[in-house]
């Protein structure tokens, strides 16, 4: 739990610490390397998704770099069995000089485990790994085995590619405590870009907390404070996703079929406390709120048929709550 002023002001060097090395290998994706802290420090999962090429992966690497953690990768393919992931029985010689069945652990077994390209797996094998995100352990062969802590799932999607995958089920979007926009970078950053990757020396990251100081963290990020009025404004921020809601505007009565649900408003909530708690305040404020909105709800509505037929982005509609919410408020 949060101690003192001077341990808060120690958390909040150390997460500037984070974002700065993180910076020294990713160019720009501020914003996603923020939401990405967020997370992680809140001890959630989050998705990422962005066309090919704009470094999700290498993201993800950098942030383990800076992580003294377990890190493990699994290259989501539609042939990729749940026992890829989760790890099987395999059959041991005995002291006895007989054979017995031993459990050898899969890659999930990490601390940080990267799901790269996590709908090109078939749902059945989603599925194992839903079990182990939510969860937090594995069953295989009758028995459970616990994941380690700190355990977080950064899984990376392809928005534009369709064929071949298989789109993410609500029950498992839903496990995602945020989703990640990747970018595409602007002309500056695609000159530092091409500097930084073509030059005789890769820049890499070195390590600034450890497993341990990521869980401190979460138990005192809990900590941080949240008003009833700030409280009030998240729940009526989350009803507003809903076409029922008479508070609702109205290109969410139009487009939205399904409205977020409880996950969303945890997620917005813990988020926020990581986001104040970044920013070295006790208190989580409306405006932690409103920017945690956006990663915590965009990957839990669900939109109606028009909505999906005219392109509408929940980004924006989340947008427009927002905007109404300020206006009334």
């Amino acid at each position: 739990m949060l101690q003192s002023k001077e341990q808060l002001l120690e958390w909040t060097e150390r997460i500037a610490a984070l974002k700065a090395e993180i910076g020294r290998v990713i160019v720009g994706q501020q914003e996603a390397v923020e939401q990405l802290l967020w997370c992680i420090l809140a001890g959630g999962h989050a998705l990422l998704e962005g066309i090919p090429g704009l470094g999700k992966t290498m993201l993800v690497r950098t942030v383990a770099d800076t992580l003294d953690v377990t890190f493990t990768r699994i290259q989501f393919t539609p042939d990729l069995m749940p026992t890829d992931i989760t790890g099987t029985h395999l059959l041991q010689p005995a002291g006895d000089g007989g054979q017995t069945y031993r459990f050898q652990p899969g890659p999930i077994f990490g601390n940080l485990v990267l799901a790269d390209e996590i709908n090109r797996a078939t749902p059945k094998t989603q599925s194992a790994l839903l079990e182990a995100m939510q969860e937090k352990h594995v069953t295989a062969g009758g028995e459970t085995f616990a994941l380690p802590a700190p355990f977080f799932v950064l899984a990376t999607q392809n928005p534009l590619e369709q064929e071949g995958t298989y789109p993410l089920p609500e029950a498992q979007l839903d496990r995602f405590m945020l989703k990640i926009l990747v970018p595409f970078p602007t002309r500056d950053e695609l000159m530092e870009i091409a500097r930084r990757t073509t030059s005789a020396e890769t820049p890499k990251a070195v390590k600034v907390a450890d497993g341990a100081w990521v869980e401190e963290v979460r138990r005192g990020a809990r900590g941080i404070l949240i008003s009833d009025d700030v409280l009030q404004y998240a729940i009526r921020l989350l009803m507003m996703t809903h076409p029922q809601e008479e508070e609702a505007p109205p290109s969410v009565k139009r487009y939205v079929r399904f409205g977020a649900g409880p996950r969303g408003l945890q997620s917005m909530i813990a988020a926020a406390k990581v986001r104040a708690l970044a920013h070295g305040r006790l208190q989580v404020s409306y405006g932690d709120i409103r920017q945690t909105a956006l990663p915590a709800l965009r990957h839990r509505l669900l939109l109606n048929f028009e909505g999906q037929a005219s392109g509408v982005a929940t980004d924006q509609l989340i947008g427009d709550i927002i905007e109404q919410l300020e206006h009334h408020r």
